[in-house]
């Protein structure tokens, strides 16, 4: 049973419940990790030229055994009712070692998780996103130091929020230097999200209905150009709708829709074949049912956010969160990534442009931290393990995100490695299994890079 609506008032306050606690959320995009750390400077081994292929774990310096208790853990989740179903899967040296779904795509139908099956990917979408925008950037479209106005004249002269009077009235102050696309690239260019805080700025943001499915890129952001900035630009490290507006940036730069130039510079090179903005008819069958818990705690079907509809071609093209995606595609992505920008014989970027986009970007005298967490930092549309004793991490230089309805993934260039893992949770009571998948997968290696 596939439920695309609002069902009921437990999941009502469960949507409530997850927009009051930003925080949690915002987690969400960011894989826990264990307290296992190892610092290293070493560089991986060249990625190997041949296509993305299967493998044994063995062939590339892991243990069967050892990885099969991702499987065994995810299963667990499953059997005492917290997680419906979950796919994981990892790669190492541009081969798939592990590849594995537990659980079901539909409680209630009875249905299996199997491995093609589709996904919200929400936040996920946004380092595609950065791709698309990056593609132009190497085509010599934009500078990174370039004010966002001077492509997208609806945000020109945007004034900063200041306070407020004795009346409640927002006062505003001028922006000290014009938003780069470096900051809306890194969270730090002054815009917020309006359902992950509270203050006059986010009240203004859920007035304005600024993330209304019915809009398009450029009402959106005509919307946004009428709100003062929360911040000024380059001084806070703020989780923002900063992505759908690179999303509106790559139409006008690329004088085409947003969804079309995903589709051929990115999805149709390199073979991601399920990745789009909804489910076609022929594919709902495979798409998977999302989860909340009532209040004993059981899953309990429903959306997390009351508007998704993912079985409609969206008038909005949300970079920052309208993509659905399977786990393969995912890690074609990931690894093309990973590879310094090409897979299986196609490029899509310069091995010094993924790197840019993997490095801090964040203004060294920004005040406070990315994501509340220690020894991390944003680069462009990508986190960044700085310093991974300080992260509880296992590599410098990993990059990561994921998304609100639970999706995982991460890069580790020391390793050479990629994870995805894919459920569809909402809710306080999701276990942490980003944290778990990371421990189980670094104990299976037994020939490690960076030690």
């Amino acid at each position: 049973m596939l439920i695309t609506e609002k069902s009921n008032t437990t999941s009502y306050k469960l949507r409530i419940s997850l927009m009051g606690l930003g925080l949690a959320l915002i987690a969400a995009c960011s894989p826990a990790v264990d307290n296992a750390s190892t610092v290293t400077t070493a560089a991986a081994p060249q990625a190997p030229a041949a296509a993305l292929e299967m493998a044994s774990p063995e062939s590339v310096g892991m243990d069967s055994a050892r990885l099969d208790r991702i499987t065994q853990a995810m299963q667990g989740y499953v059997d005492e009712g917290l997680l419906a179903g979950v796919i994981t899967m990892a790669a190492r040296d541009n081969k798939i070692v592990h590849f594995e779904s537990v659980g079901y795509r539909d409680l209630e139908a009875q249905a299996a998780m199997s491995n093609d099956a589709l996904f919200r990917i929400y936040s996920m979408s946004k380092p595609i996103t950065g791709v698309a925008l990056m593609i132009l950037y190497e085509e010599g479209k934009f500078r990174l130091a370039d004010p966002v106005e001077k492509y997208l004249p609806e945000l020109k002269d945007l004034q900063v929020f200041a306070g407020t009077d004795d009346n409640g009235n927002i006062i505003t102050e001028p922006q000290n230097h014009k938003m780069t696309i470096r900051e809306l690239m890194s969270h730090t260019g002054g815009l917020s999200y309006g359902i992950f805080a509270q203050s006059p700025v986010d009240t203004q943001y859920v007035e304005a209905g600024l993330l209304d499915t019915g809009d398009t890129l450029e009402e959106f952001t005509a919307k946004l150009g009428q709100i003062p900035l929360k911040h000024q630009p380059g001084s806070t490290w703020e989780y923002s709708v900063s992505v759908d507006v690179q999303g509106y940036l790559v139409e006008k730069l690329a004088g085409q829709s947003f969804g079309s130039f995903l589709e051929e510079r990115i999805f149709n090179p390199l073979r991601m074949t399920d990745t789009d903005f909804h489910v076609p008819e022929e594919k709902v069958s495979r798409f998977a049912q999302v989860y909340g818990y009532d209040d004993a705690g059981k899953l309990e079907a429903g959306e997390g956010f009351a508007d998704a509809n993912f079985l409609v071609d969206p008038v909005f093209e949300s970079g920052g969160g309208g993509l659905v995606s399977t786990a393969m595609d995912y890690m074609r992505f990931s690894q093309m990534v990973l590879n310094g920008g090409e897979l299986d014989g196609v490029r899509i970027l310069a091995p010094l442009t993924v790197d840019l986009m993997h490095r801090d970007q964040t203004p060294k005298t920004m005040a406070g931290s990315v994501l509340g967490a220690r020894g991390t930092g944003f680069g462009l549309d990508f986190a960044v393990i700085d310093d991974p004793v300080e992260a509880e991490s296992y590599s410098t230089g990993e990059f990561y995100w994921g998304g609100a309805a639970g999706t995982w993934f991460w890069i580790d260039p020391v390793e050479n490695l990629v994870f995805v893992g894919m459920i569809q949770q909402f809710g306080n009571k999701l276990p942490n299994v980003r944290a778990a998948s990371k421990r189980l997968l670094y104990q299976a290696i037994l020939d490690p890079y960076g030690i």
